[in-house]
């Protein structure tokens, strides 16, 4: 089993990696291989819709959203983490976000993602949804936690005093760890969900 992190904070040490280390701890108990990414500190631009990545299978922009392409498709599950701006997520995550799951040619179907939302105070709800309408567009079960999976801490290090938040890591990681192992077993038995061959489009403007 293989879990992609994705740190979306500037800083490498941060609160935000604080998170994503406890939940790693927990898969390195259970056997998950993980591997982090950072993605906070990147150049990374927004999507043009070009549409070349339907033609490709990648982005014009040769940058870290197609080195993580192939990282992707080989998952099992996806933790994107990100710090508190304006009540939303990082705009370089989601610019990265953005391209990652547009030029992704790969089915996503039951992998699993967890999204985590780190902050002095307050905006994680609102950056919590944000980042799981990536999961749900795609046909991604969500992974849950005791409480909503949040932290919070203002100067980095900080998080480690938020002893709810570290437990909340803690036990989404363990949950994750359950789900991706139990969806493994049903794909084994029953398959994927089938699939209508022909996918509907409706525009609102006709």
């Amino acid at each position: 089993m293989l879990t992609l992190m994705l740190n979306g904070s500037p800083r490498a040490n941060g609160n935000t990696a604080l998170a994503l280390a406890e939940m790693k701890k927990i898969f390195d108990k259970n056997g998950v291989e993980t591997e982090i990414i950072h993605v906070g500190n990147q150049d990374v631009r927004g999507c043009t819709a070009c549409m070349k990545c339907a033609e490709t299978g990648k982005c014009v922009f040769d940058d870290i959203v197609n080195e993580t392409l192939p990282k992707l498709e080989k998952a099992d599950g996806i933790v994107i983490a990100s710090p508190v701006y304006y009540a939303s997520p990082n705009g370089t995550l989601l610019s990265f976000l953005d391209r990652l799951f547009y030029a992704s040619r790969a089915d996503k179907t039951m992998k699993v993602g967890a999204s985590v939302a780190v902050a002095r105070r307050g905006g994680c709800t609102a950056t919590f949804d944000v980042l799981n309408k990536y999961f749900t567009i795609s046909g991604m079960p969500i992974a849950s936690s005791q409480y909503w999976n949040m932290v919070h801490g203002r100067t980095p290090g900080q998080a480690a005093a938020d002893e709810e938040g570290m437990q909340t890591m803690r036990t989404l990681a363990e949950n994750m760890t359950f789900l991706m192992r139990a969806i493994e077993l049903g794909k084994e038995k029953f398959g994927l969900p089938e699939k209508e061959k022909v996918r509907a489009w409706t525009n609102f403007v006709r």
